[in-house]
């Protein structure tokens, strides 16, 4: 059993901007635990793909400090092999999700390189999602880290987004 928990985000827009959404995977030791996916109205792929790790910095801030979130609970189909629990039920003394590493995968590799420091953030938008991102990091504390991937790789987090936005 690891400590660390690896959390895949993505977001998209359809007409780019258009309508938007979010998807997010989190998952400890190969088992997924937890997943939401959302639509966050008329936006841009770089402002959904901020997005999503927003929300999962929040869903986990919110668990950390006890809070309770507003994410939905129900068994999602993501690949048409396998159902994947929406989430766990997480009892008060389970530790499942208390990992001192936090590590995110996404498939947008100018969100990588801007969260990383590697490339400037020049949208006025963007920069200040990147603050937002930035101060959420700080309360949910522990190492966080951030690595990109080939969209197959991220497809769960991708089918929730695709199915939030057929919604």
């Amino acid at each position: 059993m690891t400590n660390e928990l690896i959390i895949h985000t993505d977001g998209g827009a359809r007409g780019n901007p258009g309508p938007a959404a979010i998807g997010v995977v989190i998952e400890k030791d190969g088992k997924v635990i937890h997943t939401f996916g959302q639509r966050i109205g008329e936006s841009t792929n770089n402002v959904a793909e901020y997005t999503a790790v927003i929300e999962a910095l929040k869903y986990m801030q919110a668990y950390r400090t006890n809070k309770k979130n507003s994410h939905s609970c129900e068994s999602r189909d993501l690949t048409k092999n396998d159902k994947v629990p929406a989430c766990v039920s997480l009892g008060r003394n389970d530790k499942v999700m208390d990992c001192q590493t936090i590590h995110f995968v996404l498939d947008s590799l100018l969100v990588v390189n801007q969260l990383l420091g590697k490339f400037k953030v020049k949208d006025a938008k963007l920069r200040f999602l990147l603050l937002e991102v930035r101060s959420l990091e700080q309360e949910v504390g522990g190492a966080i880290t951030y690595s990109v991937v080939p969209r197959e790789q991220n497809r769960k987090a991708d089918f929730l987004v695709n199915q939030a936005l057929d919604q």
